[in-house]
């Protein structure tokens, strides 16, 4: 039985685990998505969200706090700048999994995860994207046949002559 037991320890020790996490959370941060195991992908996720998070309030001691978590000064001044305020309205919900299939070598299953406010494709879909609340048919407007067309021509061509 697994009672009360949240952290997916991924078959590596405490160090090893933090170091990992701190790696791709960095990574995460510099480069918007990074593609893993879904496993890897979820207690990511965990560990980066509180951290983007503390960086809505750009302090000195939220700096700390973050930098002791990453190890990397590029990537605290990459999401104190940048990330926290095309972040700053949302309520929480930083980043999503998408799920890409099982890998080749030992079907483990594979996912990207990204910061939601950097995918350039969604957002253009979400936004262009319009909702209907009637159910009825259009009007259809059809071309009109070539030979009105033609007729049409010759009508106004008769006009200008005259």
């Amino acid at each position: 039985m697994r009672h009360n037991k949240k952290i997916n320890h991924l078959g590596r020790t405490n160090t090893h685990r933090e170091a990992m996490l701190s790696n791709m959370a960095s990574s995460l941060i510099k480069h918007k998505r990074i593609f893993t195991t879904t496993a890897k992908a979820k207690a990511l996720r965990k560990y980066v969200e509180p951290l983007i998070t503390k960086s809505r309030e750009d302090t000195t001691h939220s700096r700390r706090v973050v930098f002791s978590q990453l190890q990397d000064k590029y990537a605290v001044t990459e999401l104190f700048k940048e990330i926290s305020s095309k972040i700053g309205s949302r309520p929480g919900g930083y980043t999503r999994i998408i799920k890409t299939g099982n890998r080749l070598g030992d079907n483990a299953a594979m996912c990207f995860i990204e910061l939601v406010d950097y995918n350039e494709n969604m957002l253009k879909g979400a936004t262009t994207k319009a909702s209907r609340t009637r159910r009825s048919r259009k009007k259809s407007t059809t071309p009109q046949a070539p030979a009105a067309q033609e007729a049409e021509v010759v009508a106004e061509e008769v006009k200008n002559a005259e």
